[in-house]
C-alpha cells in the first residue's frame, strides 16, 4: 500500500498532463476517472497528516488564519497544508476544478466553498438527500439527473466529450474493488477475526482515492486473498480473542497504535465499523433494482450508513451485532464531525435496548489530539471491557 499510495501521490504532485481535480470521499469518482483527470482527496490526505502526527501544526497555522476550532478538523488541517505546503507529501497540488458530494457529510460544501475561492476554480457539488425514511425511485432519479449535468461540467472543464465507454470501464473497475473490499471485511464473521477494524481503517485508503482503477482491484484481491487465507487457517488478528466490538464513526487517526496495543492487551478485537462499510459497494435496498450505469451508481452512492435516518442506522447496527457475533458496540461521539455523531447518546440507548449489548460512547476528534483525553477515554472503555460477556 506504502508503494501504491506514493506512486499515486508522485503522479498528482508531477503530472502536467493531466488536471487535477480535489473530491470529497462519497464524490462519484467515476466520471473522473473516465475523463482522464486526477482525482485528489483532501480528506484522505488529512488522514493521513494526523496517523504521521503532523495535523496538529497544520491545523494552528489554519486558526492563525482565522478558522475556528470549531469547524471540522479535516477542513482546518487541510487548510493548513494548503497554507504551509505541510504533511506527509508536501501539500497537495493546486485543483483544476473541485467536486463535492454531500453523502458522507454537508460541512464540505463551505469547505469547497473556500477552496474554490481561493484558486478560483469551478466546484460542482452532487446533492445527494439524506435518507430519511429509506431509498425511493425518485431519490434515485434526482441523482441520475445530476449525473448527467457532472457530465456536461466535466466535458467544459476538459474540453473534449464525455467518454461514455470510458465510464463503462471504470465503473465495472470500481464494482470490482468495492465487491473485494466488502468480501474481506465480511471476513471479519470469522472467530477468531482475521482482519480487525483497525487493519480497515487503515488499508481503506486505496478504496478511496483509486477506486475505479486496475491498481485498485488488484491491490484488493491480494488483500482478500490474504485475509481469506487467514479466515481458513484460522489466524486470529488478536491474541486470545476474548471480546468483539463494533466501533461506530470515524477512527481517531492519531492514536491508531496505542489502541491496537490497548485492545490487544484486553483481548477486545474490533470486527465491524461502520465507516469502512460507506466503501463496500451497491447493495439493492428497499425494492430499488437497478437498470443502468447511472442508477447503480447513484444507488450506492445515497446508500450510505452517514445519510441514513436514526431507525435505519439503529436497524442497521443491529444486524452487524448480530450478523458478526459482537460482545458489545463503541460509538465515537467525534467532536469533528457532528452529522456522524448527532444523537449517538440516543443511538446508544436504542441499540442496547434493541441487542441486549452493552455500549460505550467515547467523545474525541478523528484529527485533533488536543481535544483528547487518554485518562478519560481509557477508563470508560475498561468499564465497558468489564461489562461485557465474553465470546461463548
Amino acid at each position: 500500500m506504502k508503494e501504491l499510495m506514493t506512486l499515486y501521490y508522485i503522479e498528482a504532485k508531477t503530472a502536467a498532463d493531466k488536471p487535477i481535480a480535489w473530491l470529497t470521499s462519497g464524490a462519484p469518482v467515476e466520471f473522473v476517472y473516465a475523463m482522464g483527470a486526477i482525482p485528489v482527496y483532501p480528506e484522505n490526505y488529512a488522514a493521513m497528516c494526523a496517523a504521521g502526527h503532523q495535523s496538529v501544526p497544520l491545523m494552528e497555522a489554519a486558526e492563525a488564519a482565522g478558522f475556528s476550532q470549531d469547524i471540522c478538523a479535516y477542513a482546518r488541517t487541510d487548510f493548513g497544508q494548503d497554507l504551509v505546503r505541510g504533511g506527509p507529501a508536501g501539500g497537495l497540488p493546486a485543483p483544476h476544478f473541485l467536486v463535492c458530494s454531500t453523502n458522507i457529510c454537508k460541512t464540505v460544501i463551505k469547505w469547497y466553498e473556500v477552496v474554490a475561492r481561493k484558486y478560483q476554480v469551478p466546484l460542482f457539488v452532487v446533492d445527494t438527500p439524506f435518507l430519511h425514511d429509506g431509498l425511493t425511485p425518485e431519490l434515485v432519479a434526482y441523482v441520475v439527473a445530476q449525473f448527467g449535468q457532472l457530465e456536461r461540467f466535466l466535458e467544459s472543464m476538459l474540453k473534449k466529450p464525455f467518454d461514455r465507454e470510458r465510464l463503462i470501464d471504470v465503473i465495472r473497475l470500481s464494482r470490482q474493488a468495492t465487491g473485494l473490499w466488502r468480501k474481506t471485511l465480511d471476513l471479519g464473521r470469522t472467530v477468531p477475526v482475521p482482519f480487525t477494524s483497525l487493519d480497515a481503517f487503515i488499508h481503506i485508503a486505496p478504496i478511496v482515492t483509486l477506486r475505479g482503477t486496475q491498481a485498485c482491484v488488484d491491490y484488493y484481491q491480494l488483500l482478500y486473498d490474504e485475509v481469506a487465507g487467514r479466515a481458513e487457517r484460522k489466524i486470529g488478528s488478536v491474541p486470545d480473542e476474548r471480546y468483539r466490538v463494533l466501533w461506530d464513526n470515524l477512527p481517531i487517526w492519531f492514536r491508531m497504535r496505542s489502541f491496537e496495543k490497548f485492545f490487544d492487551e484486553r483481548r477486545c478485537a474490533l470486527v465491524a465499523a461502520t465507516y469502512p462499510n460507506s466503501w463496500g459497494g451497491l447493495e439493492d435496498f428497499a425494492g430499488i433494482r437497478t437498470r443502468d450505469a447511472g442508477e447503480a451508481l447513484a444507488v450506492s452512492y445515497l446508500n450510505i450508513y452517514i445519510n441514513y435516518g436514526f431507525e435505519q442506522r439503529i436497524r442497521y447496527l443491529a444486524r452487524l451485532i448480530d450478523e458478526f457475533g459482537l460482545t458489545g458496540f463503541i460509538m465515537h461521539s467525534n467532536r469533528s464531525c457532528k452529522p456522524y455523531s448527532v444523537g449517538m447518546y440516543r443511538l446508544k440507548e436504542e441499540l442496547a435496548r434493541l441487542t441486549g449489548k452493552p455500549g460505550v460512547v467515547i467523545e474525541a476528534d478523528q484529527n485533533d489530539p488536543r481535544v483528547f483525553a487518554d485518562v478519560q477515554v481509557e477508563s470508560r472503555l475498561d468499564a465497558f471491557i468489564e461489562s461485557m460477556a465474553p465470546v461463548a
